[in-house]
């Protein structure tokens, strides 16, 4: 997981756009936008944040480096 990605999909990204990035990726199609990542899980890792943060700032009115905090502390639980 790459940070920098992340955050390129938040600044140049919509929610619809990365959700139907997402279901592309699932089904092994190619998104209509460029993804950084190694392979397809760190693509879907990276647009899965990234639809998780514009989520988290919208619902909690909060600013980018609070949701990414809050995403990062999240996925630093799950890996313990």
């Amino acid at each position: 997981m790459k940070i920098p990605a992340i955050k390129k999909l938040v600044e140049t990204q919509t929610i619809e756009n990365l959700r139907q990035a997402e279901e592309q990726l699932l089904n092994e199609e190619t998104p209509a936008f460029d993804i950084e990542g190694e392979d397809e899980g760190e693509k879907l890792t990276h647009v899965f944040g990234a639809i998780w943060i514009l989520n988290h700032m919208g619902d909690h009115k909060v600013d980018f480096k609070t949701a990414l905090r809050e995403f990062t502390q999240k996925v630093r639980v799950s890996i313990n």
